[in-house]
């Protein structure tokens, strides 16, 4: 009798093990068919939701980057990532070396930023690569180090670019004022080929190469003593943003009927104004949106595959004037 109501017990305890297995089984694969669905639902761009990237920009408030951060955004929107957006006050590479640290301390997934051509900011991206931080340089590259890859102008060719709409529109004969908006890498290599131009042309000489810290009220400054210390200037080009609309009021100063033509950076709305009144001849005009949007598809890229197509991402510029109204 207590045999039998031990085998009983032993039924009864296999019976009610075997329904949990079964409940446990089904509960599994209901899960797998959810997973799968949500899946096939949201795409490759599942695998990277909540990726968390900064975006350490030059300047927080300059327009260009303020550009540059309105195009990530947009792609990070798309792409399911949380963008971050940062930068020193005014311009300040330690600053931003300061602010790269502290992005990597904090684990960011990702970072976008500005090569600075500096050895200590090399070895920062390459500690940020260590830890599995793919890094993507935005405007200025750094070469050497290990970014993942470079989004920006073509600079070199920018600065050639410019020297040949002087040439174009302000003749070949004369001497030219240059501001730089800072020593940074991007803003060396547009001088490197606007003096390439510059050289080819024997009636063309630099008078003077000023730095304007991205500055307006600067710009306007180093344009004011350029003017006085080199008079009957043919032209000043403004190689930052914010350095043609300040060239122009310097300019606007001078009472002398034969004063030198404006050549200016980017298209900013007192930039595109000052065309129209001819109080600028043109200005080169980048892509600043196009590339905090490239970036980001690159980062997608690279969280899909690995990596990414190329290392070097050239972005277009083109020519903002009148048509020759002025001239």
């Amino acid at each position: 009798m207590q045999n039998r109501i031990w085998n009983v017990g032993l039924i009864i305890l296999a019976i009610t093990f075997a329904g949990l297995l079964s409940a446990f089984a089904i509960t599994i694969l209901h899960t797998r068919e959810l997973a799968e669905q949500l899946e096939h639902k949201n795409g490759p761009a599942a695998s990277i939701d909540q990726m968390r990237v900064a975006l350490i920009s030059q300047e927080l408030d300059n327009p260009f980057w303020r550009s540059v951060e309105t195009g990530a955004r947009t792609a990070a929107t798309e792409y399911g990532m949380e963008l971050t957006y940062m930068g020193p006050l005014r311009i300040n590479p330690s600053e931003q070396s300061r602010l790269l640290e502290k992005a990597i301390a904090q684990g960011f997934d990702a970072l976008l930023v500005q090569g600075l051509n500096d050895p200590v900011y090399a070895r920062l991206i390459g500690r940020a690569s260590a830890s599995g931080i793919p890094v993507i340089t935005i405007d200025a590259d750094e070469p050497g180090s290990k970014r993942l890859a470079y989004v920006g102008t073509d600079n070199w060719q920018a600065g050639e670019a410019m020297g040949q709409l002087v040439t174009r529109m302000a003749g070949q004969q004369g001497r030219i004022g240059v501001l730089l908006g800072s020593e940074a890498t991007n803003m060396k290599l547009r001088l490197a080929g606007f003096r390439s131009v510059v050289n080819k042309t024997p009636g063309l000489s630099i008078a003077d190469v000023r730095i304007s810290n991205i500055s307006r009220l600067q710009a306007t400054e180093q344009t004011t003593d350029m003017l006085n210390k080199h008079p009957k200037l043919l032209a000043v080009v403004g190689f930052s943003a914010l350095d043609g609309v300040g060239i122009a009021e310097a300019v606007a100063k001078e009472q002398a009927s034969d004063q030198p033509r404006v050549f200016a950076f980017d298209d900013l709305a007192n930039t595109r104004q000052a065309i129209r009144e001819c109080r600028i001849t043109a200005a080169l005009v980048q892509q600043p949106a196009r590339m905090g949007q490239k970036a980001i598809e690159l980062l997608h890229d690279y969280m899909q595959n690995g990596e990414v197509a190329a290392a070097i991402h050239f972005t277009k510029t083109n020519v903002l004037d009148e048509l020759g109204a002025c001239r």
